[in-house]
This record gives C-alpha cells, structure tokens and sequence, in this order.
C-alpha cells in the first residue's frame, strides 16, 4: 500500500492518501468532506482513503494544546457543522494527551480492508470531535471499533497488542518530514496531484496558535469534487 518512488503516494490509482491528525479540526472538516463527496458523487465501493498519520505531537514535540484546539472549533464548526463538534466537556485530566494509539488502530485495520480503517478512522474523529472522549485510551479505541460494525474488534485488539501497525506509523511520519507533507491535512492522489489543506486558507489573530483565534480567508468545498472526479479517471470507474 505504498508507492516505491514517492511513499506519500497511493499504491493504486482507486486509492486517494489523506496525511492527517485526528485532533486537528481542519483535518476532520477534510475527512468529513471526503466522505460526502464520495457519497455525492456514487463513489463508495470504488474509491478508497488511505488514512495515514501526520501526528502533531511528534512534529511540535508537544501535546496539542487544548487552548488551541478550544478556539478552532466555533470557527471550524461553521464550515461543516454536520461532522459533529462540542466543546470539551470533561474534565482537564481526562483531555486526551495523545493521537499516536489511535493512529496506530487506523493504520493497523487496513489489514482488514480499506472500510474498516475509515471507518474506525471516522468513528474516532466523531467521539473525540462530538462526543467529547478520551481517544488516547486502549479500551476507548476498542469501544469506538465495536460499534462502526466495519471492524473485527478481536483482530484489532491483538494488532494494538503486539503493535504490528506502530512501525508504520512512524515510517508515514518520517515520510511526512522535512516539508514532504505540509500540513494535517494534506491529500495525495496516485498521478501526484496533493492539496494541502484542500480548499481552506486560514490566519490566526492575537497571537498563534494556542492563544490566538484563526479567521477563515478562503472556503472552497467544490475542490473535494475536483480531487474525487480526478482520482475516479485515473482509476477507471
């Protein structure tokens, strides 16, 4: 599932690579996006995502600072208020101080099959996003599996275990460096084709990230379409 001259690419033409963190809100705009257009468009069945891991915390050397999380999401929110948001309601200790088990989770379904991992991938983007839980935890990984009714829990469960999948996690990271991929999120398609942040452009004001708020200057979702119908000719279908 890699491609041997560029690993930011997909394997096969029916496949579109999203390099994403699970707590980035851009990212599940992105992946909701995905998904409904796909769905507008017949597309399911016939065109894949290959979620892969563009984890902020190994990027920043720090946890995703709730702060900043907190002041992207009314922002966000009203770009796709259907993907599903809440503000944290838990309390602080329970916020989840890293994505690296759950990436590891979506990464090592794929062995399954391509459904399983998105929808593992969009099942724990929603219970963090809208349901407000901690998906740093084992058994809340697990919980989120058993219900997307894609996933073979037991199969997952021994995956998470023994960590089949962590090594590729690290290796999408690695490919992700120095500038190869700039952003949670960024989508690759099979001919090269890669947007970043697809369709989205944004600053902060009173400060960066953390501190400050962003403000959206640009929002074209008709680019999902573009990056769909591309993916679907170079595929065939």
């Amino acid at each position: 599932m890699s491609n041997a001259a560029d690993p930011r690419l997909p394997g096969s033409p029916d496949t579109v690579v999203v390099f994403t963190d699970l707590n980035c809100s851009f990212a599940h705009v992105a992946v909701h996006r995905l998904h409904e257009t796909r769905r507008r468009l017949g597309l399911e069945g016939r065109i894949w995502f290959d979620l892969r891991a563009f984890p902020l915390e190994l990027f920043n050397e720090e946890v995703n600072a709730r702060p900043g999380v907190d002041s992207e999401i009314s922002v966000l929110g009203a770009l796709e208020p259907d993907a599903g948001w809440r503000l944290w309601q838990g309390p602080d200790w329970a916020y989840p101080v890293t994505t690296l088990p759950a990436l590891e989770a979506v990464e090592a379904a794929k062995a399954q099959s391509w459904h399983a991992s998105e929808q593992l991938d969009r099942g724990l983007r929603r219970a963090f996003w809208a349901e407000g839980r901690c998906i740093s935890m084992r058994h809340v990984i697990l919980d989120v599996a058993r219900t997307t009714g894609a996933v073979d829990v037991e199969a997952l469960t021994s995956a998470l275990d023994s960590g089949t999948a962590r090594s590729a996690v690290i290796a999408q990271y690695r490919a992700a460096c120095d500038g190869r991929v700039r952003c949670s999120p960024h989508v690759f398609l099979h001919d090269g084709t890669d947007s970043a942040n697809p369709g989205v452009s944004a600053h902060w004001i009173n400060g960066d990230f953390g501190i400050g708020s962003p403000v959206i200057d640009e929002d074209r979702p008709e680019v999902y379409e573009d990056l769909l119908k591309r993916a679907a000719a170079l595929a065939g279908v």
